[in-house]
């Protein structure tokens, strides 16, 4: 086949298979990222038949990471980031240590050397970003409290893989599988990342890393907030649909690539700080539904370029090493980041939701492991099981997510412990005995403190309404306190946090949290403990929408169609005013017309003979 057709055909193949298995997958009521990973498998070299480009298809896979990591950004501020961090930077980098030890300990059983079990267990620490930003788009939970914790767990992860990719050529001349001075010549031919100063030393090479994404990050937050913006905004002045879809594209992909190559900064997350610096333009909206089709495009080619590097031998090889690597990546850190949330007081669904979020690995595992057979740090069956892991764990990872909620009821239900770690001595999970009582009387109970809440806080404590916050986020509710906010931490779908918002004196419930998974088991709680007590409920889906309207929880919101009857109210106003200007105009003009009229007369009666 002519070489200049060969991009053409892993297109081709790779998304019509991938539609056709998608297809047969959802029809069985199986995840269609199934089929996606099954497409990659038949055009992969592991299977007879033809076989695609898998460099053209690894690279096209990058670009799917950068703008679906760039839509994220889109999504989140550096607020959000920072709101999350009391949680997520401890929270990863002890999940990571854990992952690590139990992986090389279990290949150290099996007699692997200790640098091959080291690299072995950090491919298994770090999680795909792009399988966990599908599966809370899914859920429609992205933008809620649970959704931004699992994404910040996992930013972190990804700038300790950054530093890990930078150290490991030094450390494969302290393990000796490379000769002294050439591991930083060795890495830069393997995967092209920036390599580290041939000679210099381990903490030198760490420093001058830290060094290169602190100034990145500096400069996009900086310089790139507010060039950014201005630079998209004169581009949607011409109106020109084609150019500023082009200049989001140029801009994901120019920003990711630049980072890497000057920065050493990973593509996905150069298209995630380009997507945040670009969230600060009002535009924003827009440009996330503009790039929504190609991001959709290209994370198909994602999972596929997963099922080309996959080995279904692998599986009649080391049938018993693939189930412990899946054991050990689905159960053994999910338990981990379980002990760790719940141990940070965080409530029960949040921990299984980061748990769910963190039963996969992906693509930094695959650079990871391809370094590391390079290096000699790990070898061609350790990498064989890295790829077995990573794609039988994103298969499953869907069905994961799906034990979440019954999984969560049968805990609370059976576990004592977990109800202990959840809310055990915990002074923010009840309000202050200083509260003063009049506050906590027909008072306002809103659970959820985003962008939404925040607004309606405002404006109830502007006008002097009582108002009570409920909220799973502990950053936030601290910040709450220190304002002279009541504020409570925890899911408000447990009877325990609305008893301590004093639900059965509130005079109205408003539920402003994005997350409408456990709305109508707030409402029932808060209808048995006051049952004349007002509720609004807001929600971004249409569909969702009609089932609230239809379990009557009371009076639903929905974003656009609010957005909507805002501006038809205010279009409406607009008209009348203008009618009604108009009509004053035509009656000053009959009133001038008529006193020119009647002066015309009296000027003709008075130059009339006598």
């Amino acid at each position: 086949m002519p070489h200049e057709v060969s991009l053409i055909t892993t297109i081709a193949a790779g998304l019509g298979l991938a539609l056709v298995f998608g297809f047969i997958c959802a029809r069985l009521g199986a995840p269609a990222l199934v089929g996606y990973l099954l497409a990659g498998i038949v055009i992969g070299p592991a299977t007879p038949g033809f076989v695609a480009d898998m460099a053209l298809a690894g690279q096209l896979a990058e670009i799917g990471v950068m703008l679906l990591m760039f839509g994220v950004g889109l999504h989140f501020s550096l607020e959000d980031l920072l709101s999350v961090r009391g949680i997520a930077l401890p929270g990863a980098i002890v999940q990571i240590a854990f992952a690590t030890a139990l992986g090389a300990g279990v290949t150290r059983l099996w007699g692997w050397p200790l640098a091959d079990a080291l690299v072995f267990g950090l491919c298994l620490s770090v999680a795909s970003t792009v399988v966990l930003l599908r599966a809370l788009e899914q859920r429609g939970t992205l933008d809620s409290v649970n959704g931004r914790i699992a994404v910040g767990w996992l930013v972190v992860e990804d700038l300790v893989m950054v530093l890990v990719l930078v150290m490991l050529p030094a450390l494969a001349e302290v393990f000796g599988t490379v000769p002294s001075g050439q591991a930083a010549a060795i890495a830069a031919g393997g995967n092209g990342a920036v390599p580290p100063d041939a000679g210099a030393s381990l903490w030198a090479t760490v420093g001058a890393t830290l060094g290169r994404v602190a100034v990145f990050i500096a400069l996009m937050l900086l310089v790139g907030r507010r060039v950014f913006p201005w630079l998209l905004w004169q581009v949607a002045r011409t109106g020109s649909n084609e150019l500023f879809t082009l200049c989001l594209v140029a801009a994901a992909v120019g920003i990711a690539y630049g980072s890497a190559v000057l920065f050493g900064v990973s593509f996905a997350l150069g298209a995630f700080f380009a997507g945040m610096v670009l969230r600060g333009s009002a535009l924003s909206h827009r440009a996330a539904q503009e790039t929504l089709p190609l991001r959709d495009a290209f994370s198909v080619l994602f999972f596929v370029s997963v099922g080309m590097l996959f080995d279904p031998r692998v599986l009649l090889d080391a049938p018993l090493q693939v189930v412990a690597t899946l054991a050990i990546v689905i159960v053994g850190k999910s338990l981990a980041a379980l002990a760790l949330v719940l141990t940070m007081r965080y409530p029960l669904n949040t921990a299984l939701t980061v748990s769910a979020s963190l039963a996969q690995i992906g693509e930094f595992s695959f650079i990871l492991a391809g370094l590391g057979v390079t290096l000699g740090m790990l070898s061609p069956q350790g990498h064989n099981l890295v790829l077995a892991g990573s794609l039988i764990s994103i298969a499953l990872n869907p069905l994961v997510f799906r034990t979440v909620e019954p999984l969560q009821r049968w805990i609370r239900a059976r576990s004592e412990l977990a109800r202990k770690l959840e809310r055990s001595a915990d002074p923010l999970a009840e309000l202050p005995a200083t509260v003063d009582q009049a506050l906590l009387t027909r008072q306002v109970v809103l659970v959820g403190h985003g962008r939404v809440g925040r607004r309606i806080v405002g404006a109830l404590r502007a006008h002097g309404v009582p108002v009570v916050v409920a909220d799973q986020n502990r950053e936030i509710v601290e910040a709450l306190r220190a304002q002279g906010v009541p504020a409570v931490s925890g899911d408000a779908a447990e009877p325990s946090v609305l008893i301590q918002a004093h639900i059965a004196r509130a005079g109205m419930l408003v539920i402003a949290t994005p997350d409408t998974v456990g709305v109508r088991r707030m409402v029932e709680i808060a209808r048995t403990l006051n049952p004349g007590i007002r509720i609004l409920v807001r929600t971004h889906s249409e569909d969702e929408a009609a089932l609230l309207l239809k379990d009557r929880v009371g009076e639903v919101f929905l974003g656009e169609q609010e957005l909507a009857t805002a501006m038809i109210r205010r279009v409406l106003e607009s008209a009348r005013q203008d009618a009604a200007a108009a009509v004053d105009a035509s009656a000053k003009g009959s009133v001038n017309n008529g006193a020119n009229r009647g002066a015309d007369t009296g000027d003709r009666r008075a130059d009339a003979p006598h």
